[in-house]
């Protein structure tokens, strides 16, 4: 059996302009990261700012940095989708609540298709079920993760992609190390406990994967 470290993974944040937006909410800021042995490789991490293609007002959720005229002047979607399937197909998906991020991506960039998504947040809270305060930044400084998070990626900030992405992928081993296997946790172990269902992903189940794609719990 596969373990998790030896899996295909790799972490994925994305900034939008909000679910207010309904079916035209935009994508602002993609990142993402390769998890090798169960550490993130920054070197190898992809991250991006994303014209919208229209002014995107000032919200409090959006960061200060994400303006519309910085985004003006970046890359449309269509420049980095193919990019962002080369680091993404075929892979597993890791973030924090995924699921919201995923719906996003999935339906600005239909043609982009991982082979699963785990959820840090459903880890967390199998770890310390009845626990509250599992948001991202909460969790990292539970874990003491915050400085490093910041030591690796020194030029973002929490709330932009490259930081979340890059303390999602520290947050995941921590809380794996809180189970009981701990590194000997394999695969599908993980994904039964943190994996996003087929169905709710939108993704093939094991049987239905595109042609030359892994399947889904084909681990």
């Amino acid at each position: 059996m596969t373990t998790w470290t030896d899996a295909p993974l790799v972490a994925l944040d994305l900034e939008g302009s909000g679910a207010q937006d309904r079916d035209d909410e935009a994508i602002l800021e993609i990142a993402v990261v390769p998890i090798n042995g169960g550490q993130p490789s920054l070197p190898d991490a992809f991250a991006a700012l994303i014209n919208p293609g229209r002014p995107i007002p000032r919200r409090p959720w959006i960061s200060p940095g994400l303006t519309s005229s910085v985004l003006a002047s970046a890359p449309l979607l269509a420049e980095v989708t193919a990019e962002l399937a080369a680091r993404i197909n075929g892979k597993i998906v890791v973030g924090h609540n995924v699921g919201v991020d995923w719906r996003l991506l999935r339906r600005r960039c239909p043609d982009i298709r991982p082979q699963a998504l785990i959820d840090t947040l459903r880890l967390a809270r199998h770890v310390n079920p009845g626990v509250k305060g599992n948001a991202l930044g909460a969790l990292l400084d539970r874990y003491g993760l915050t400085a490093e998070v910041t030591s690796l990626v020194p030029a973002s900030q929490p709330h932009r992609a490259l930081w979340d992405t890059a303390g999602t992928a520290l947050l995941l081993p921590a809380l794996i190390d809180d189970l009981t296997v701990g590194s000997a946790l394999t695969l599908a172990e993980l994904l039964h406990i943190a994996g996003l269902p087929a169905e709710a992903a939108g993704i093939p189940a094991e049987g239905q994967a595109a042609p030359g794609q892994a399947s889904l719990f084909d681990v």
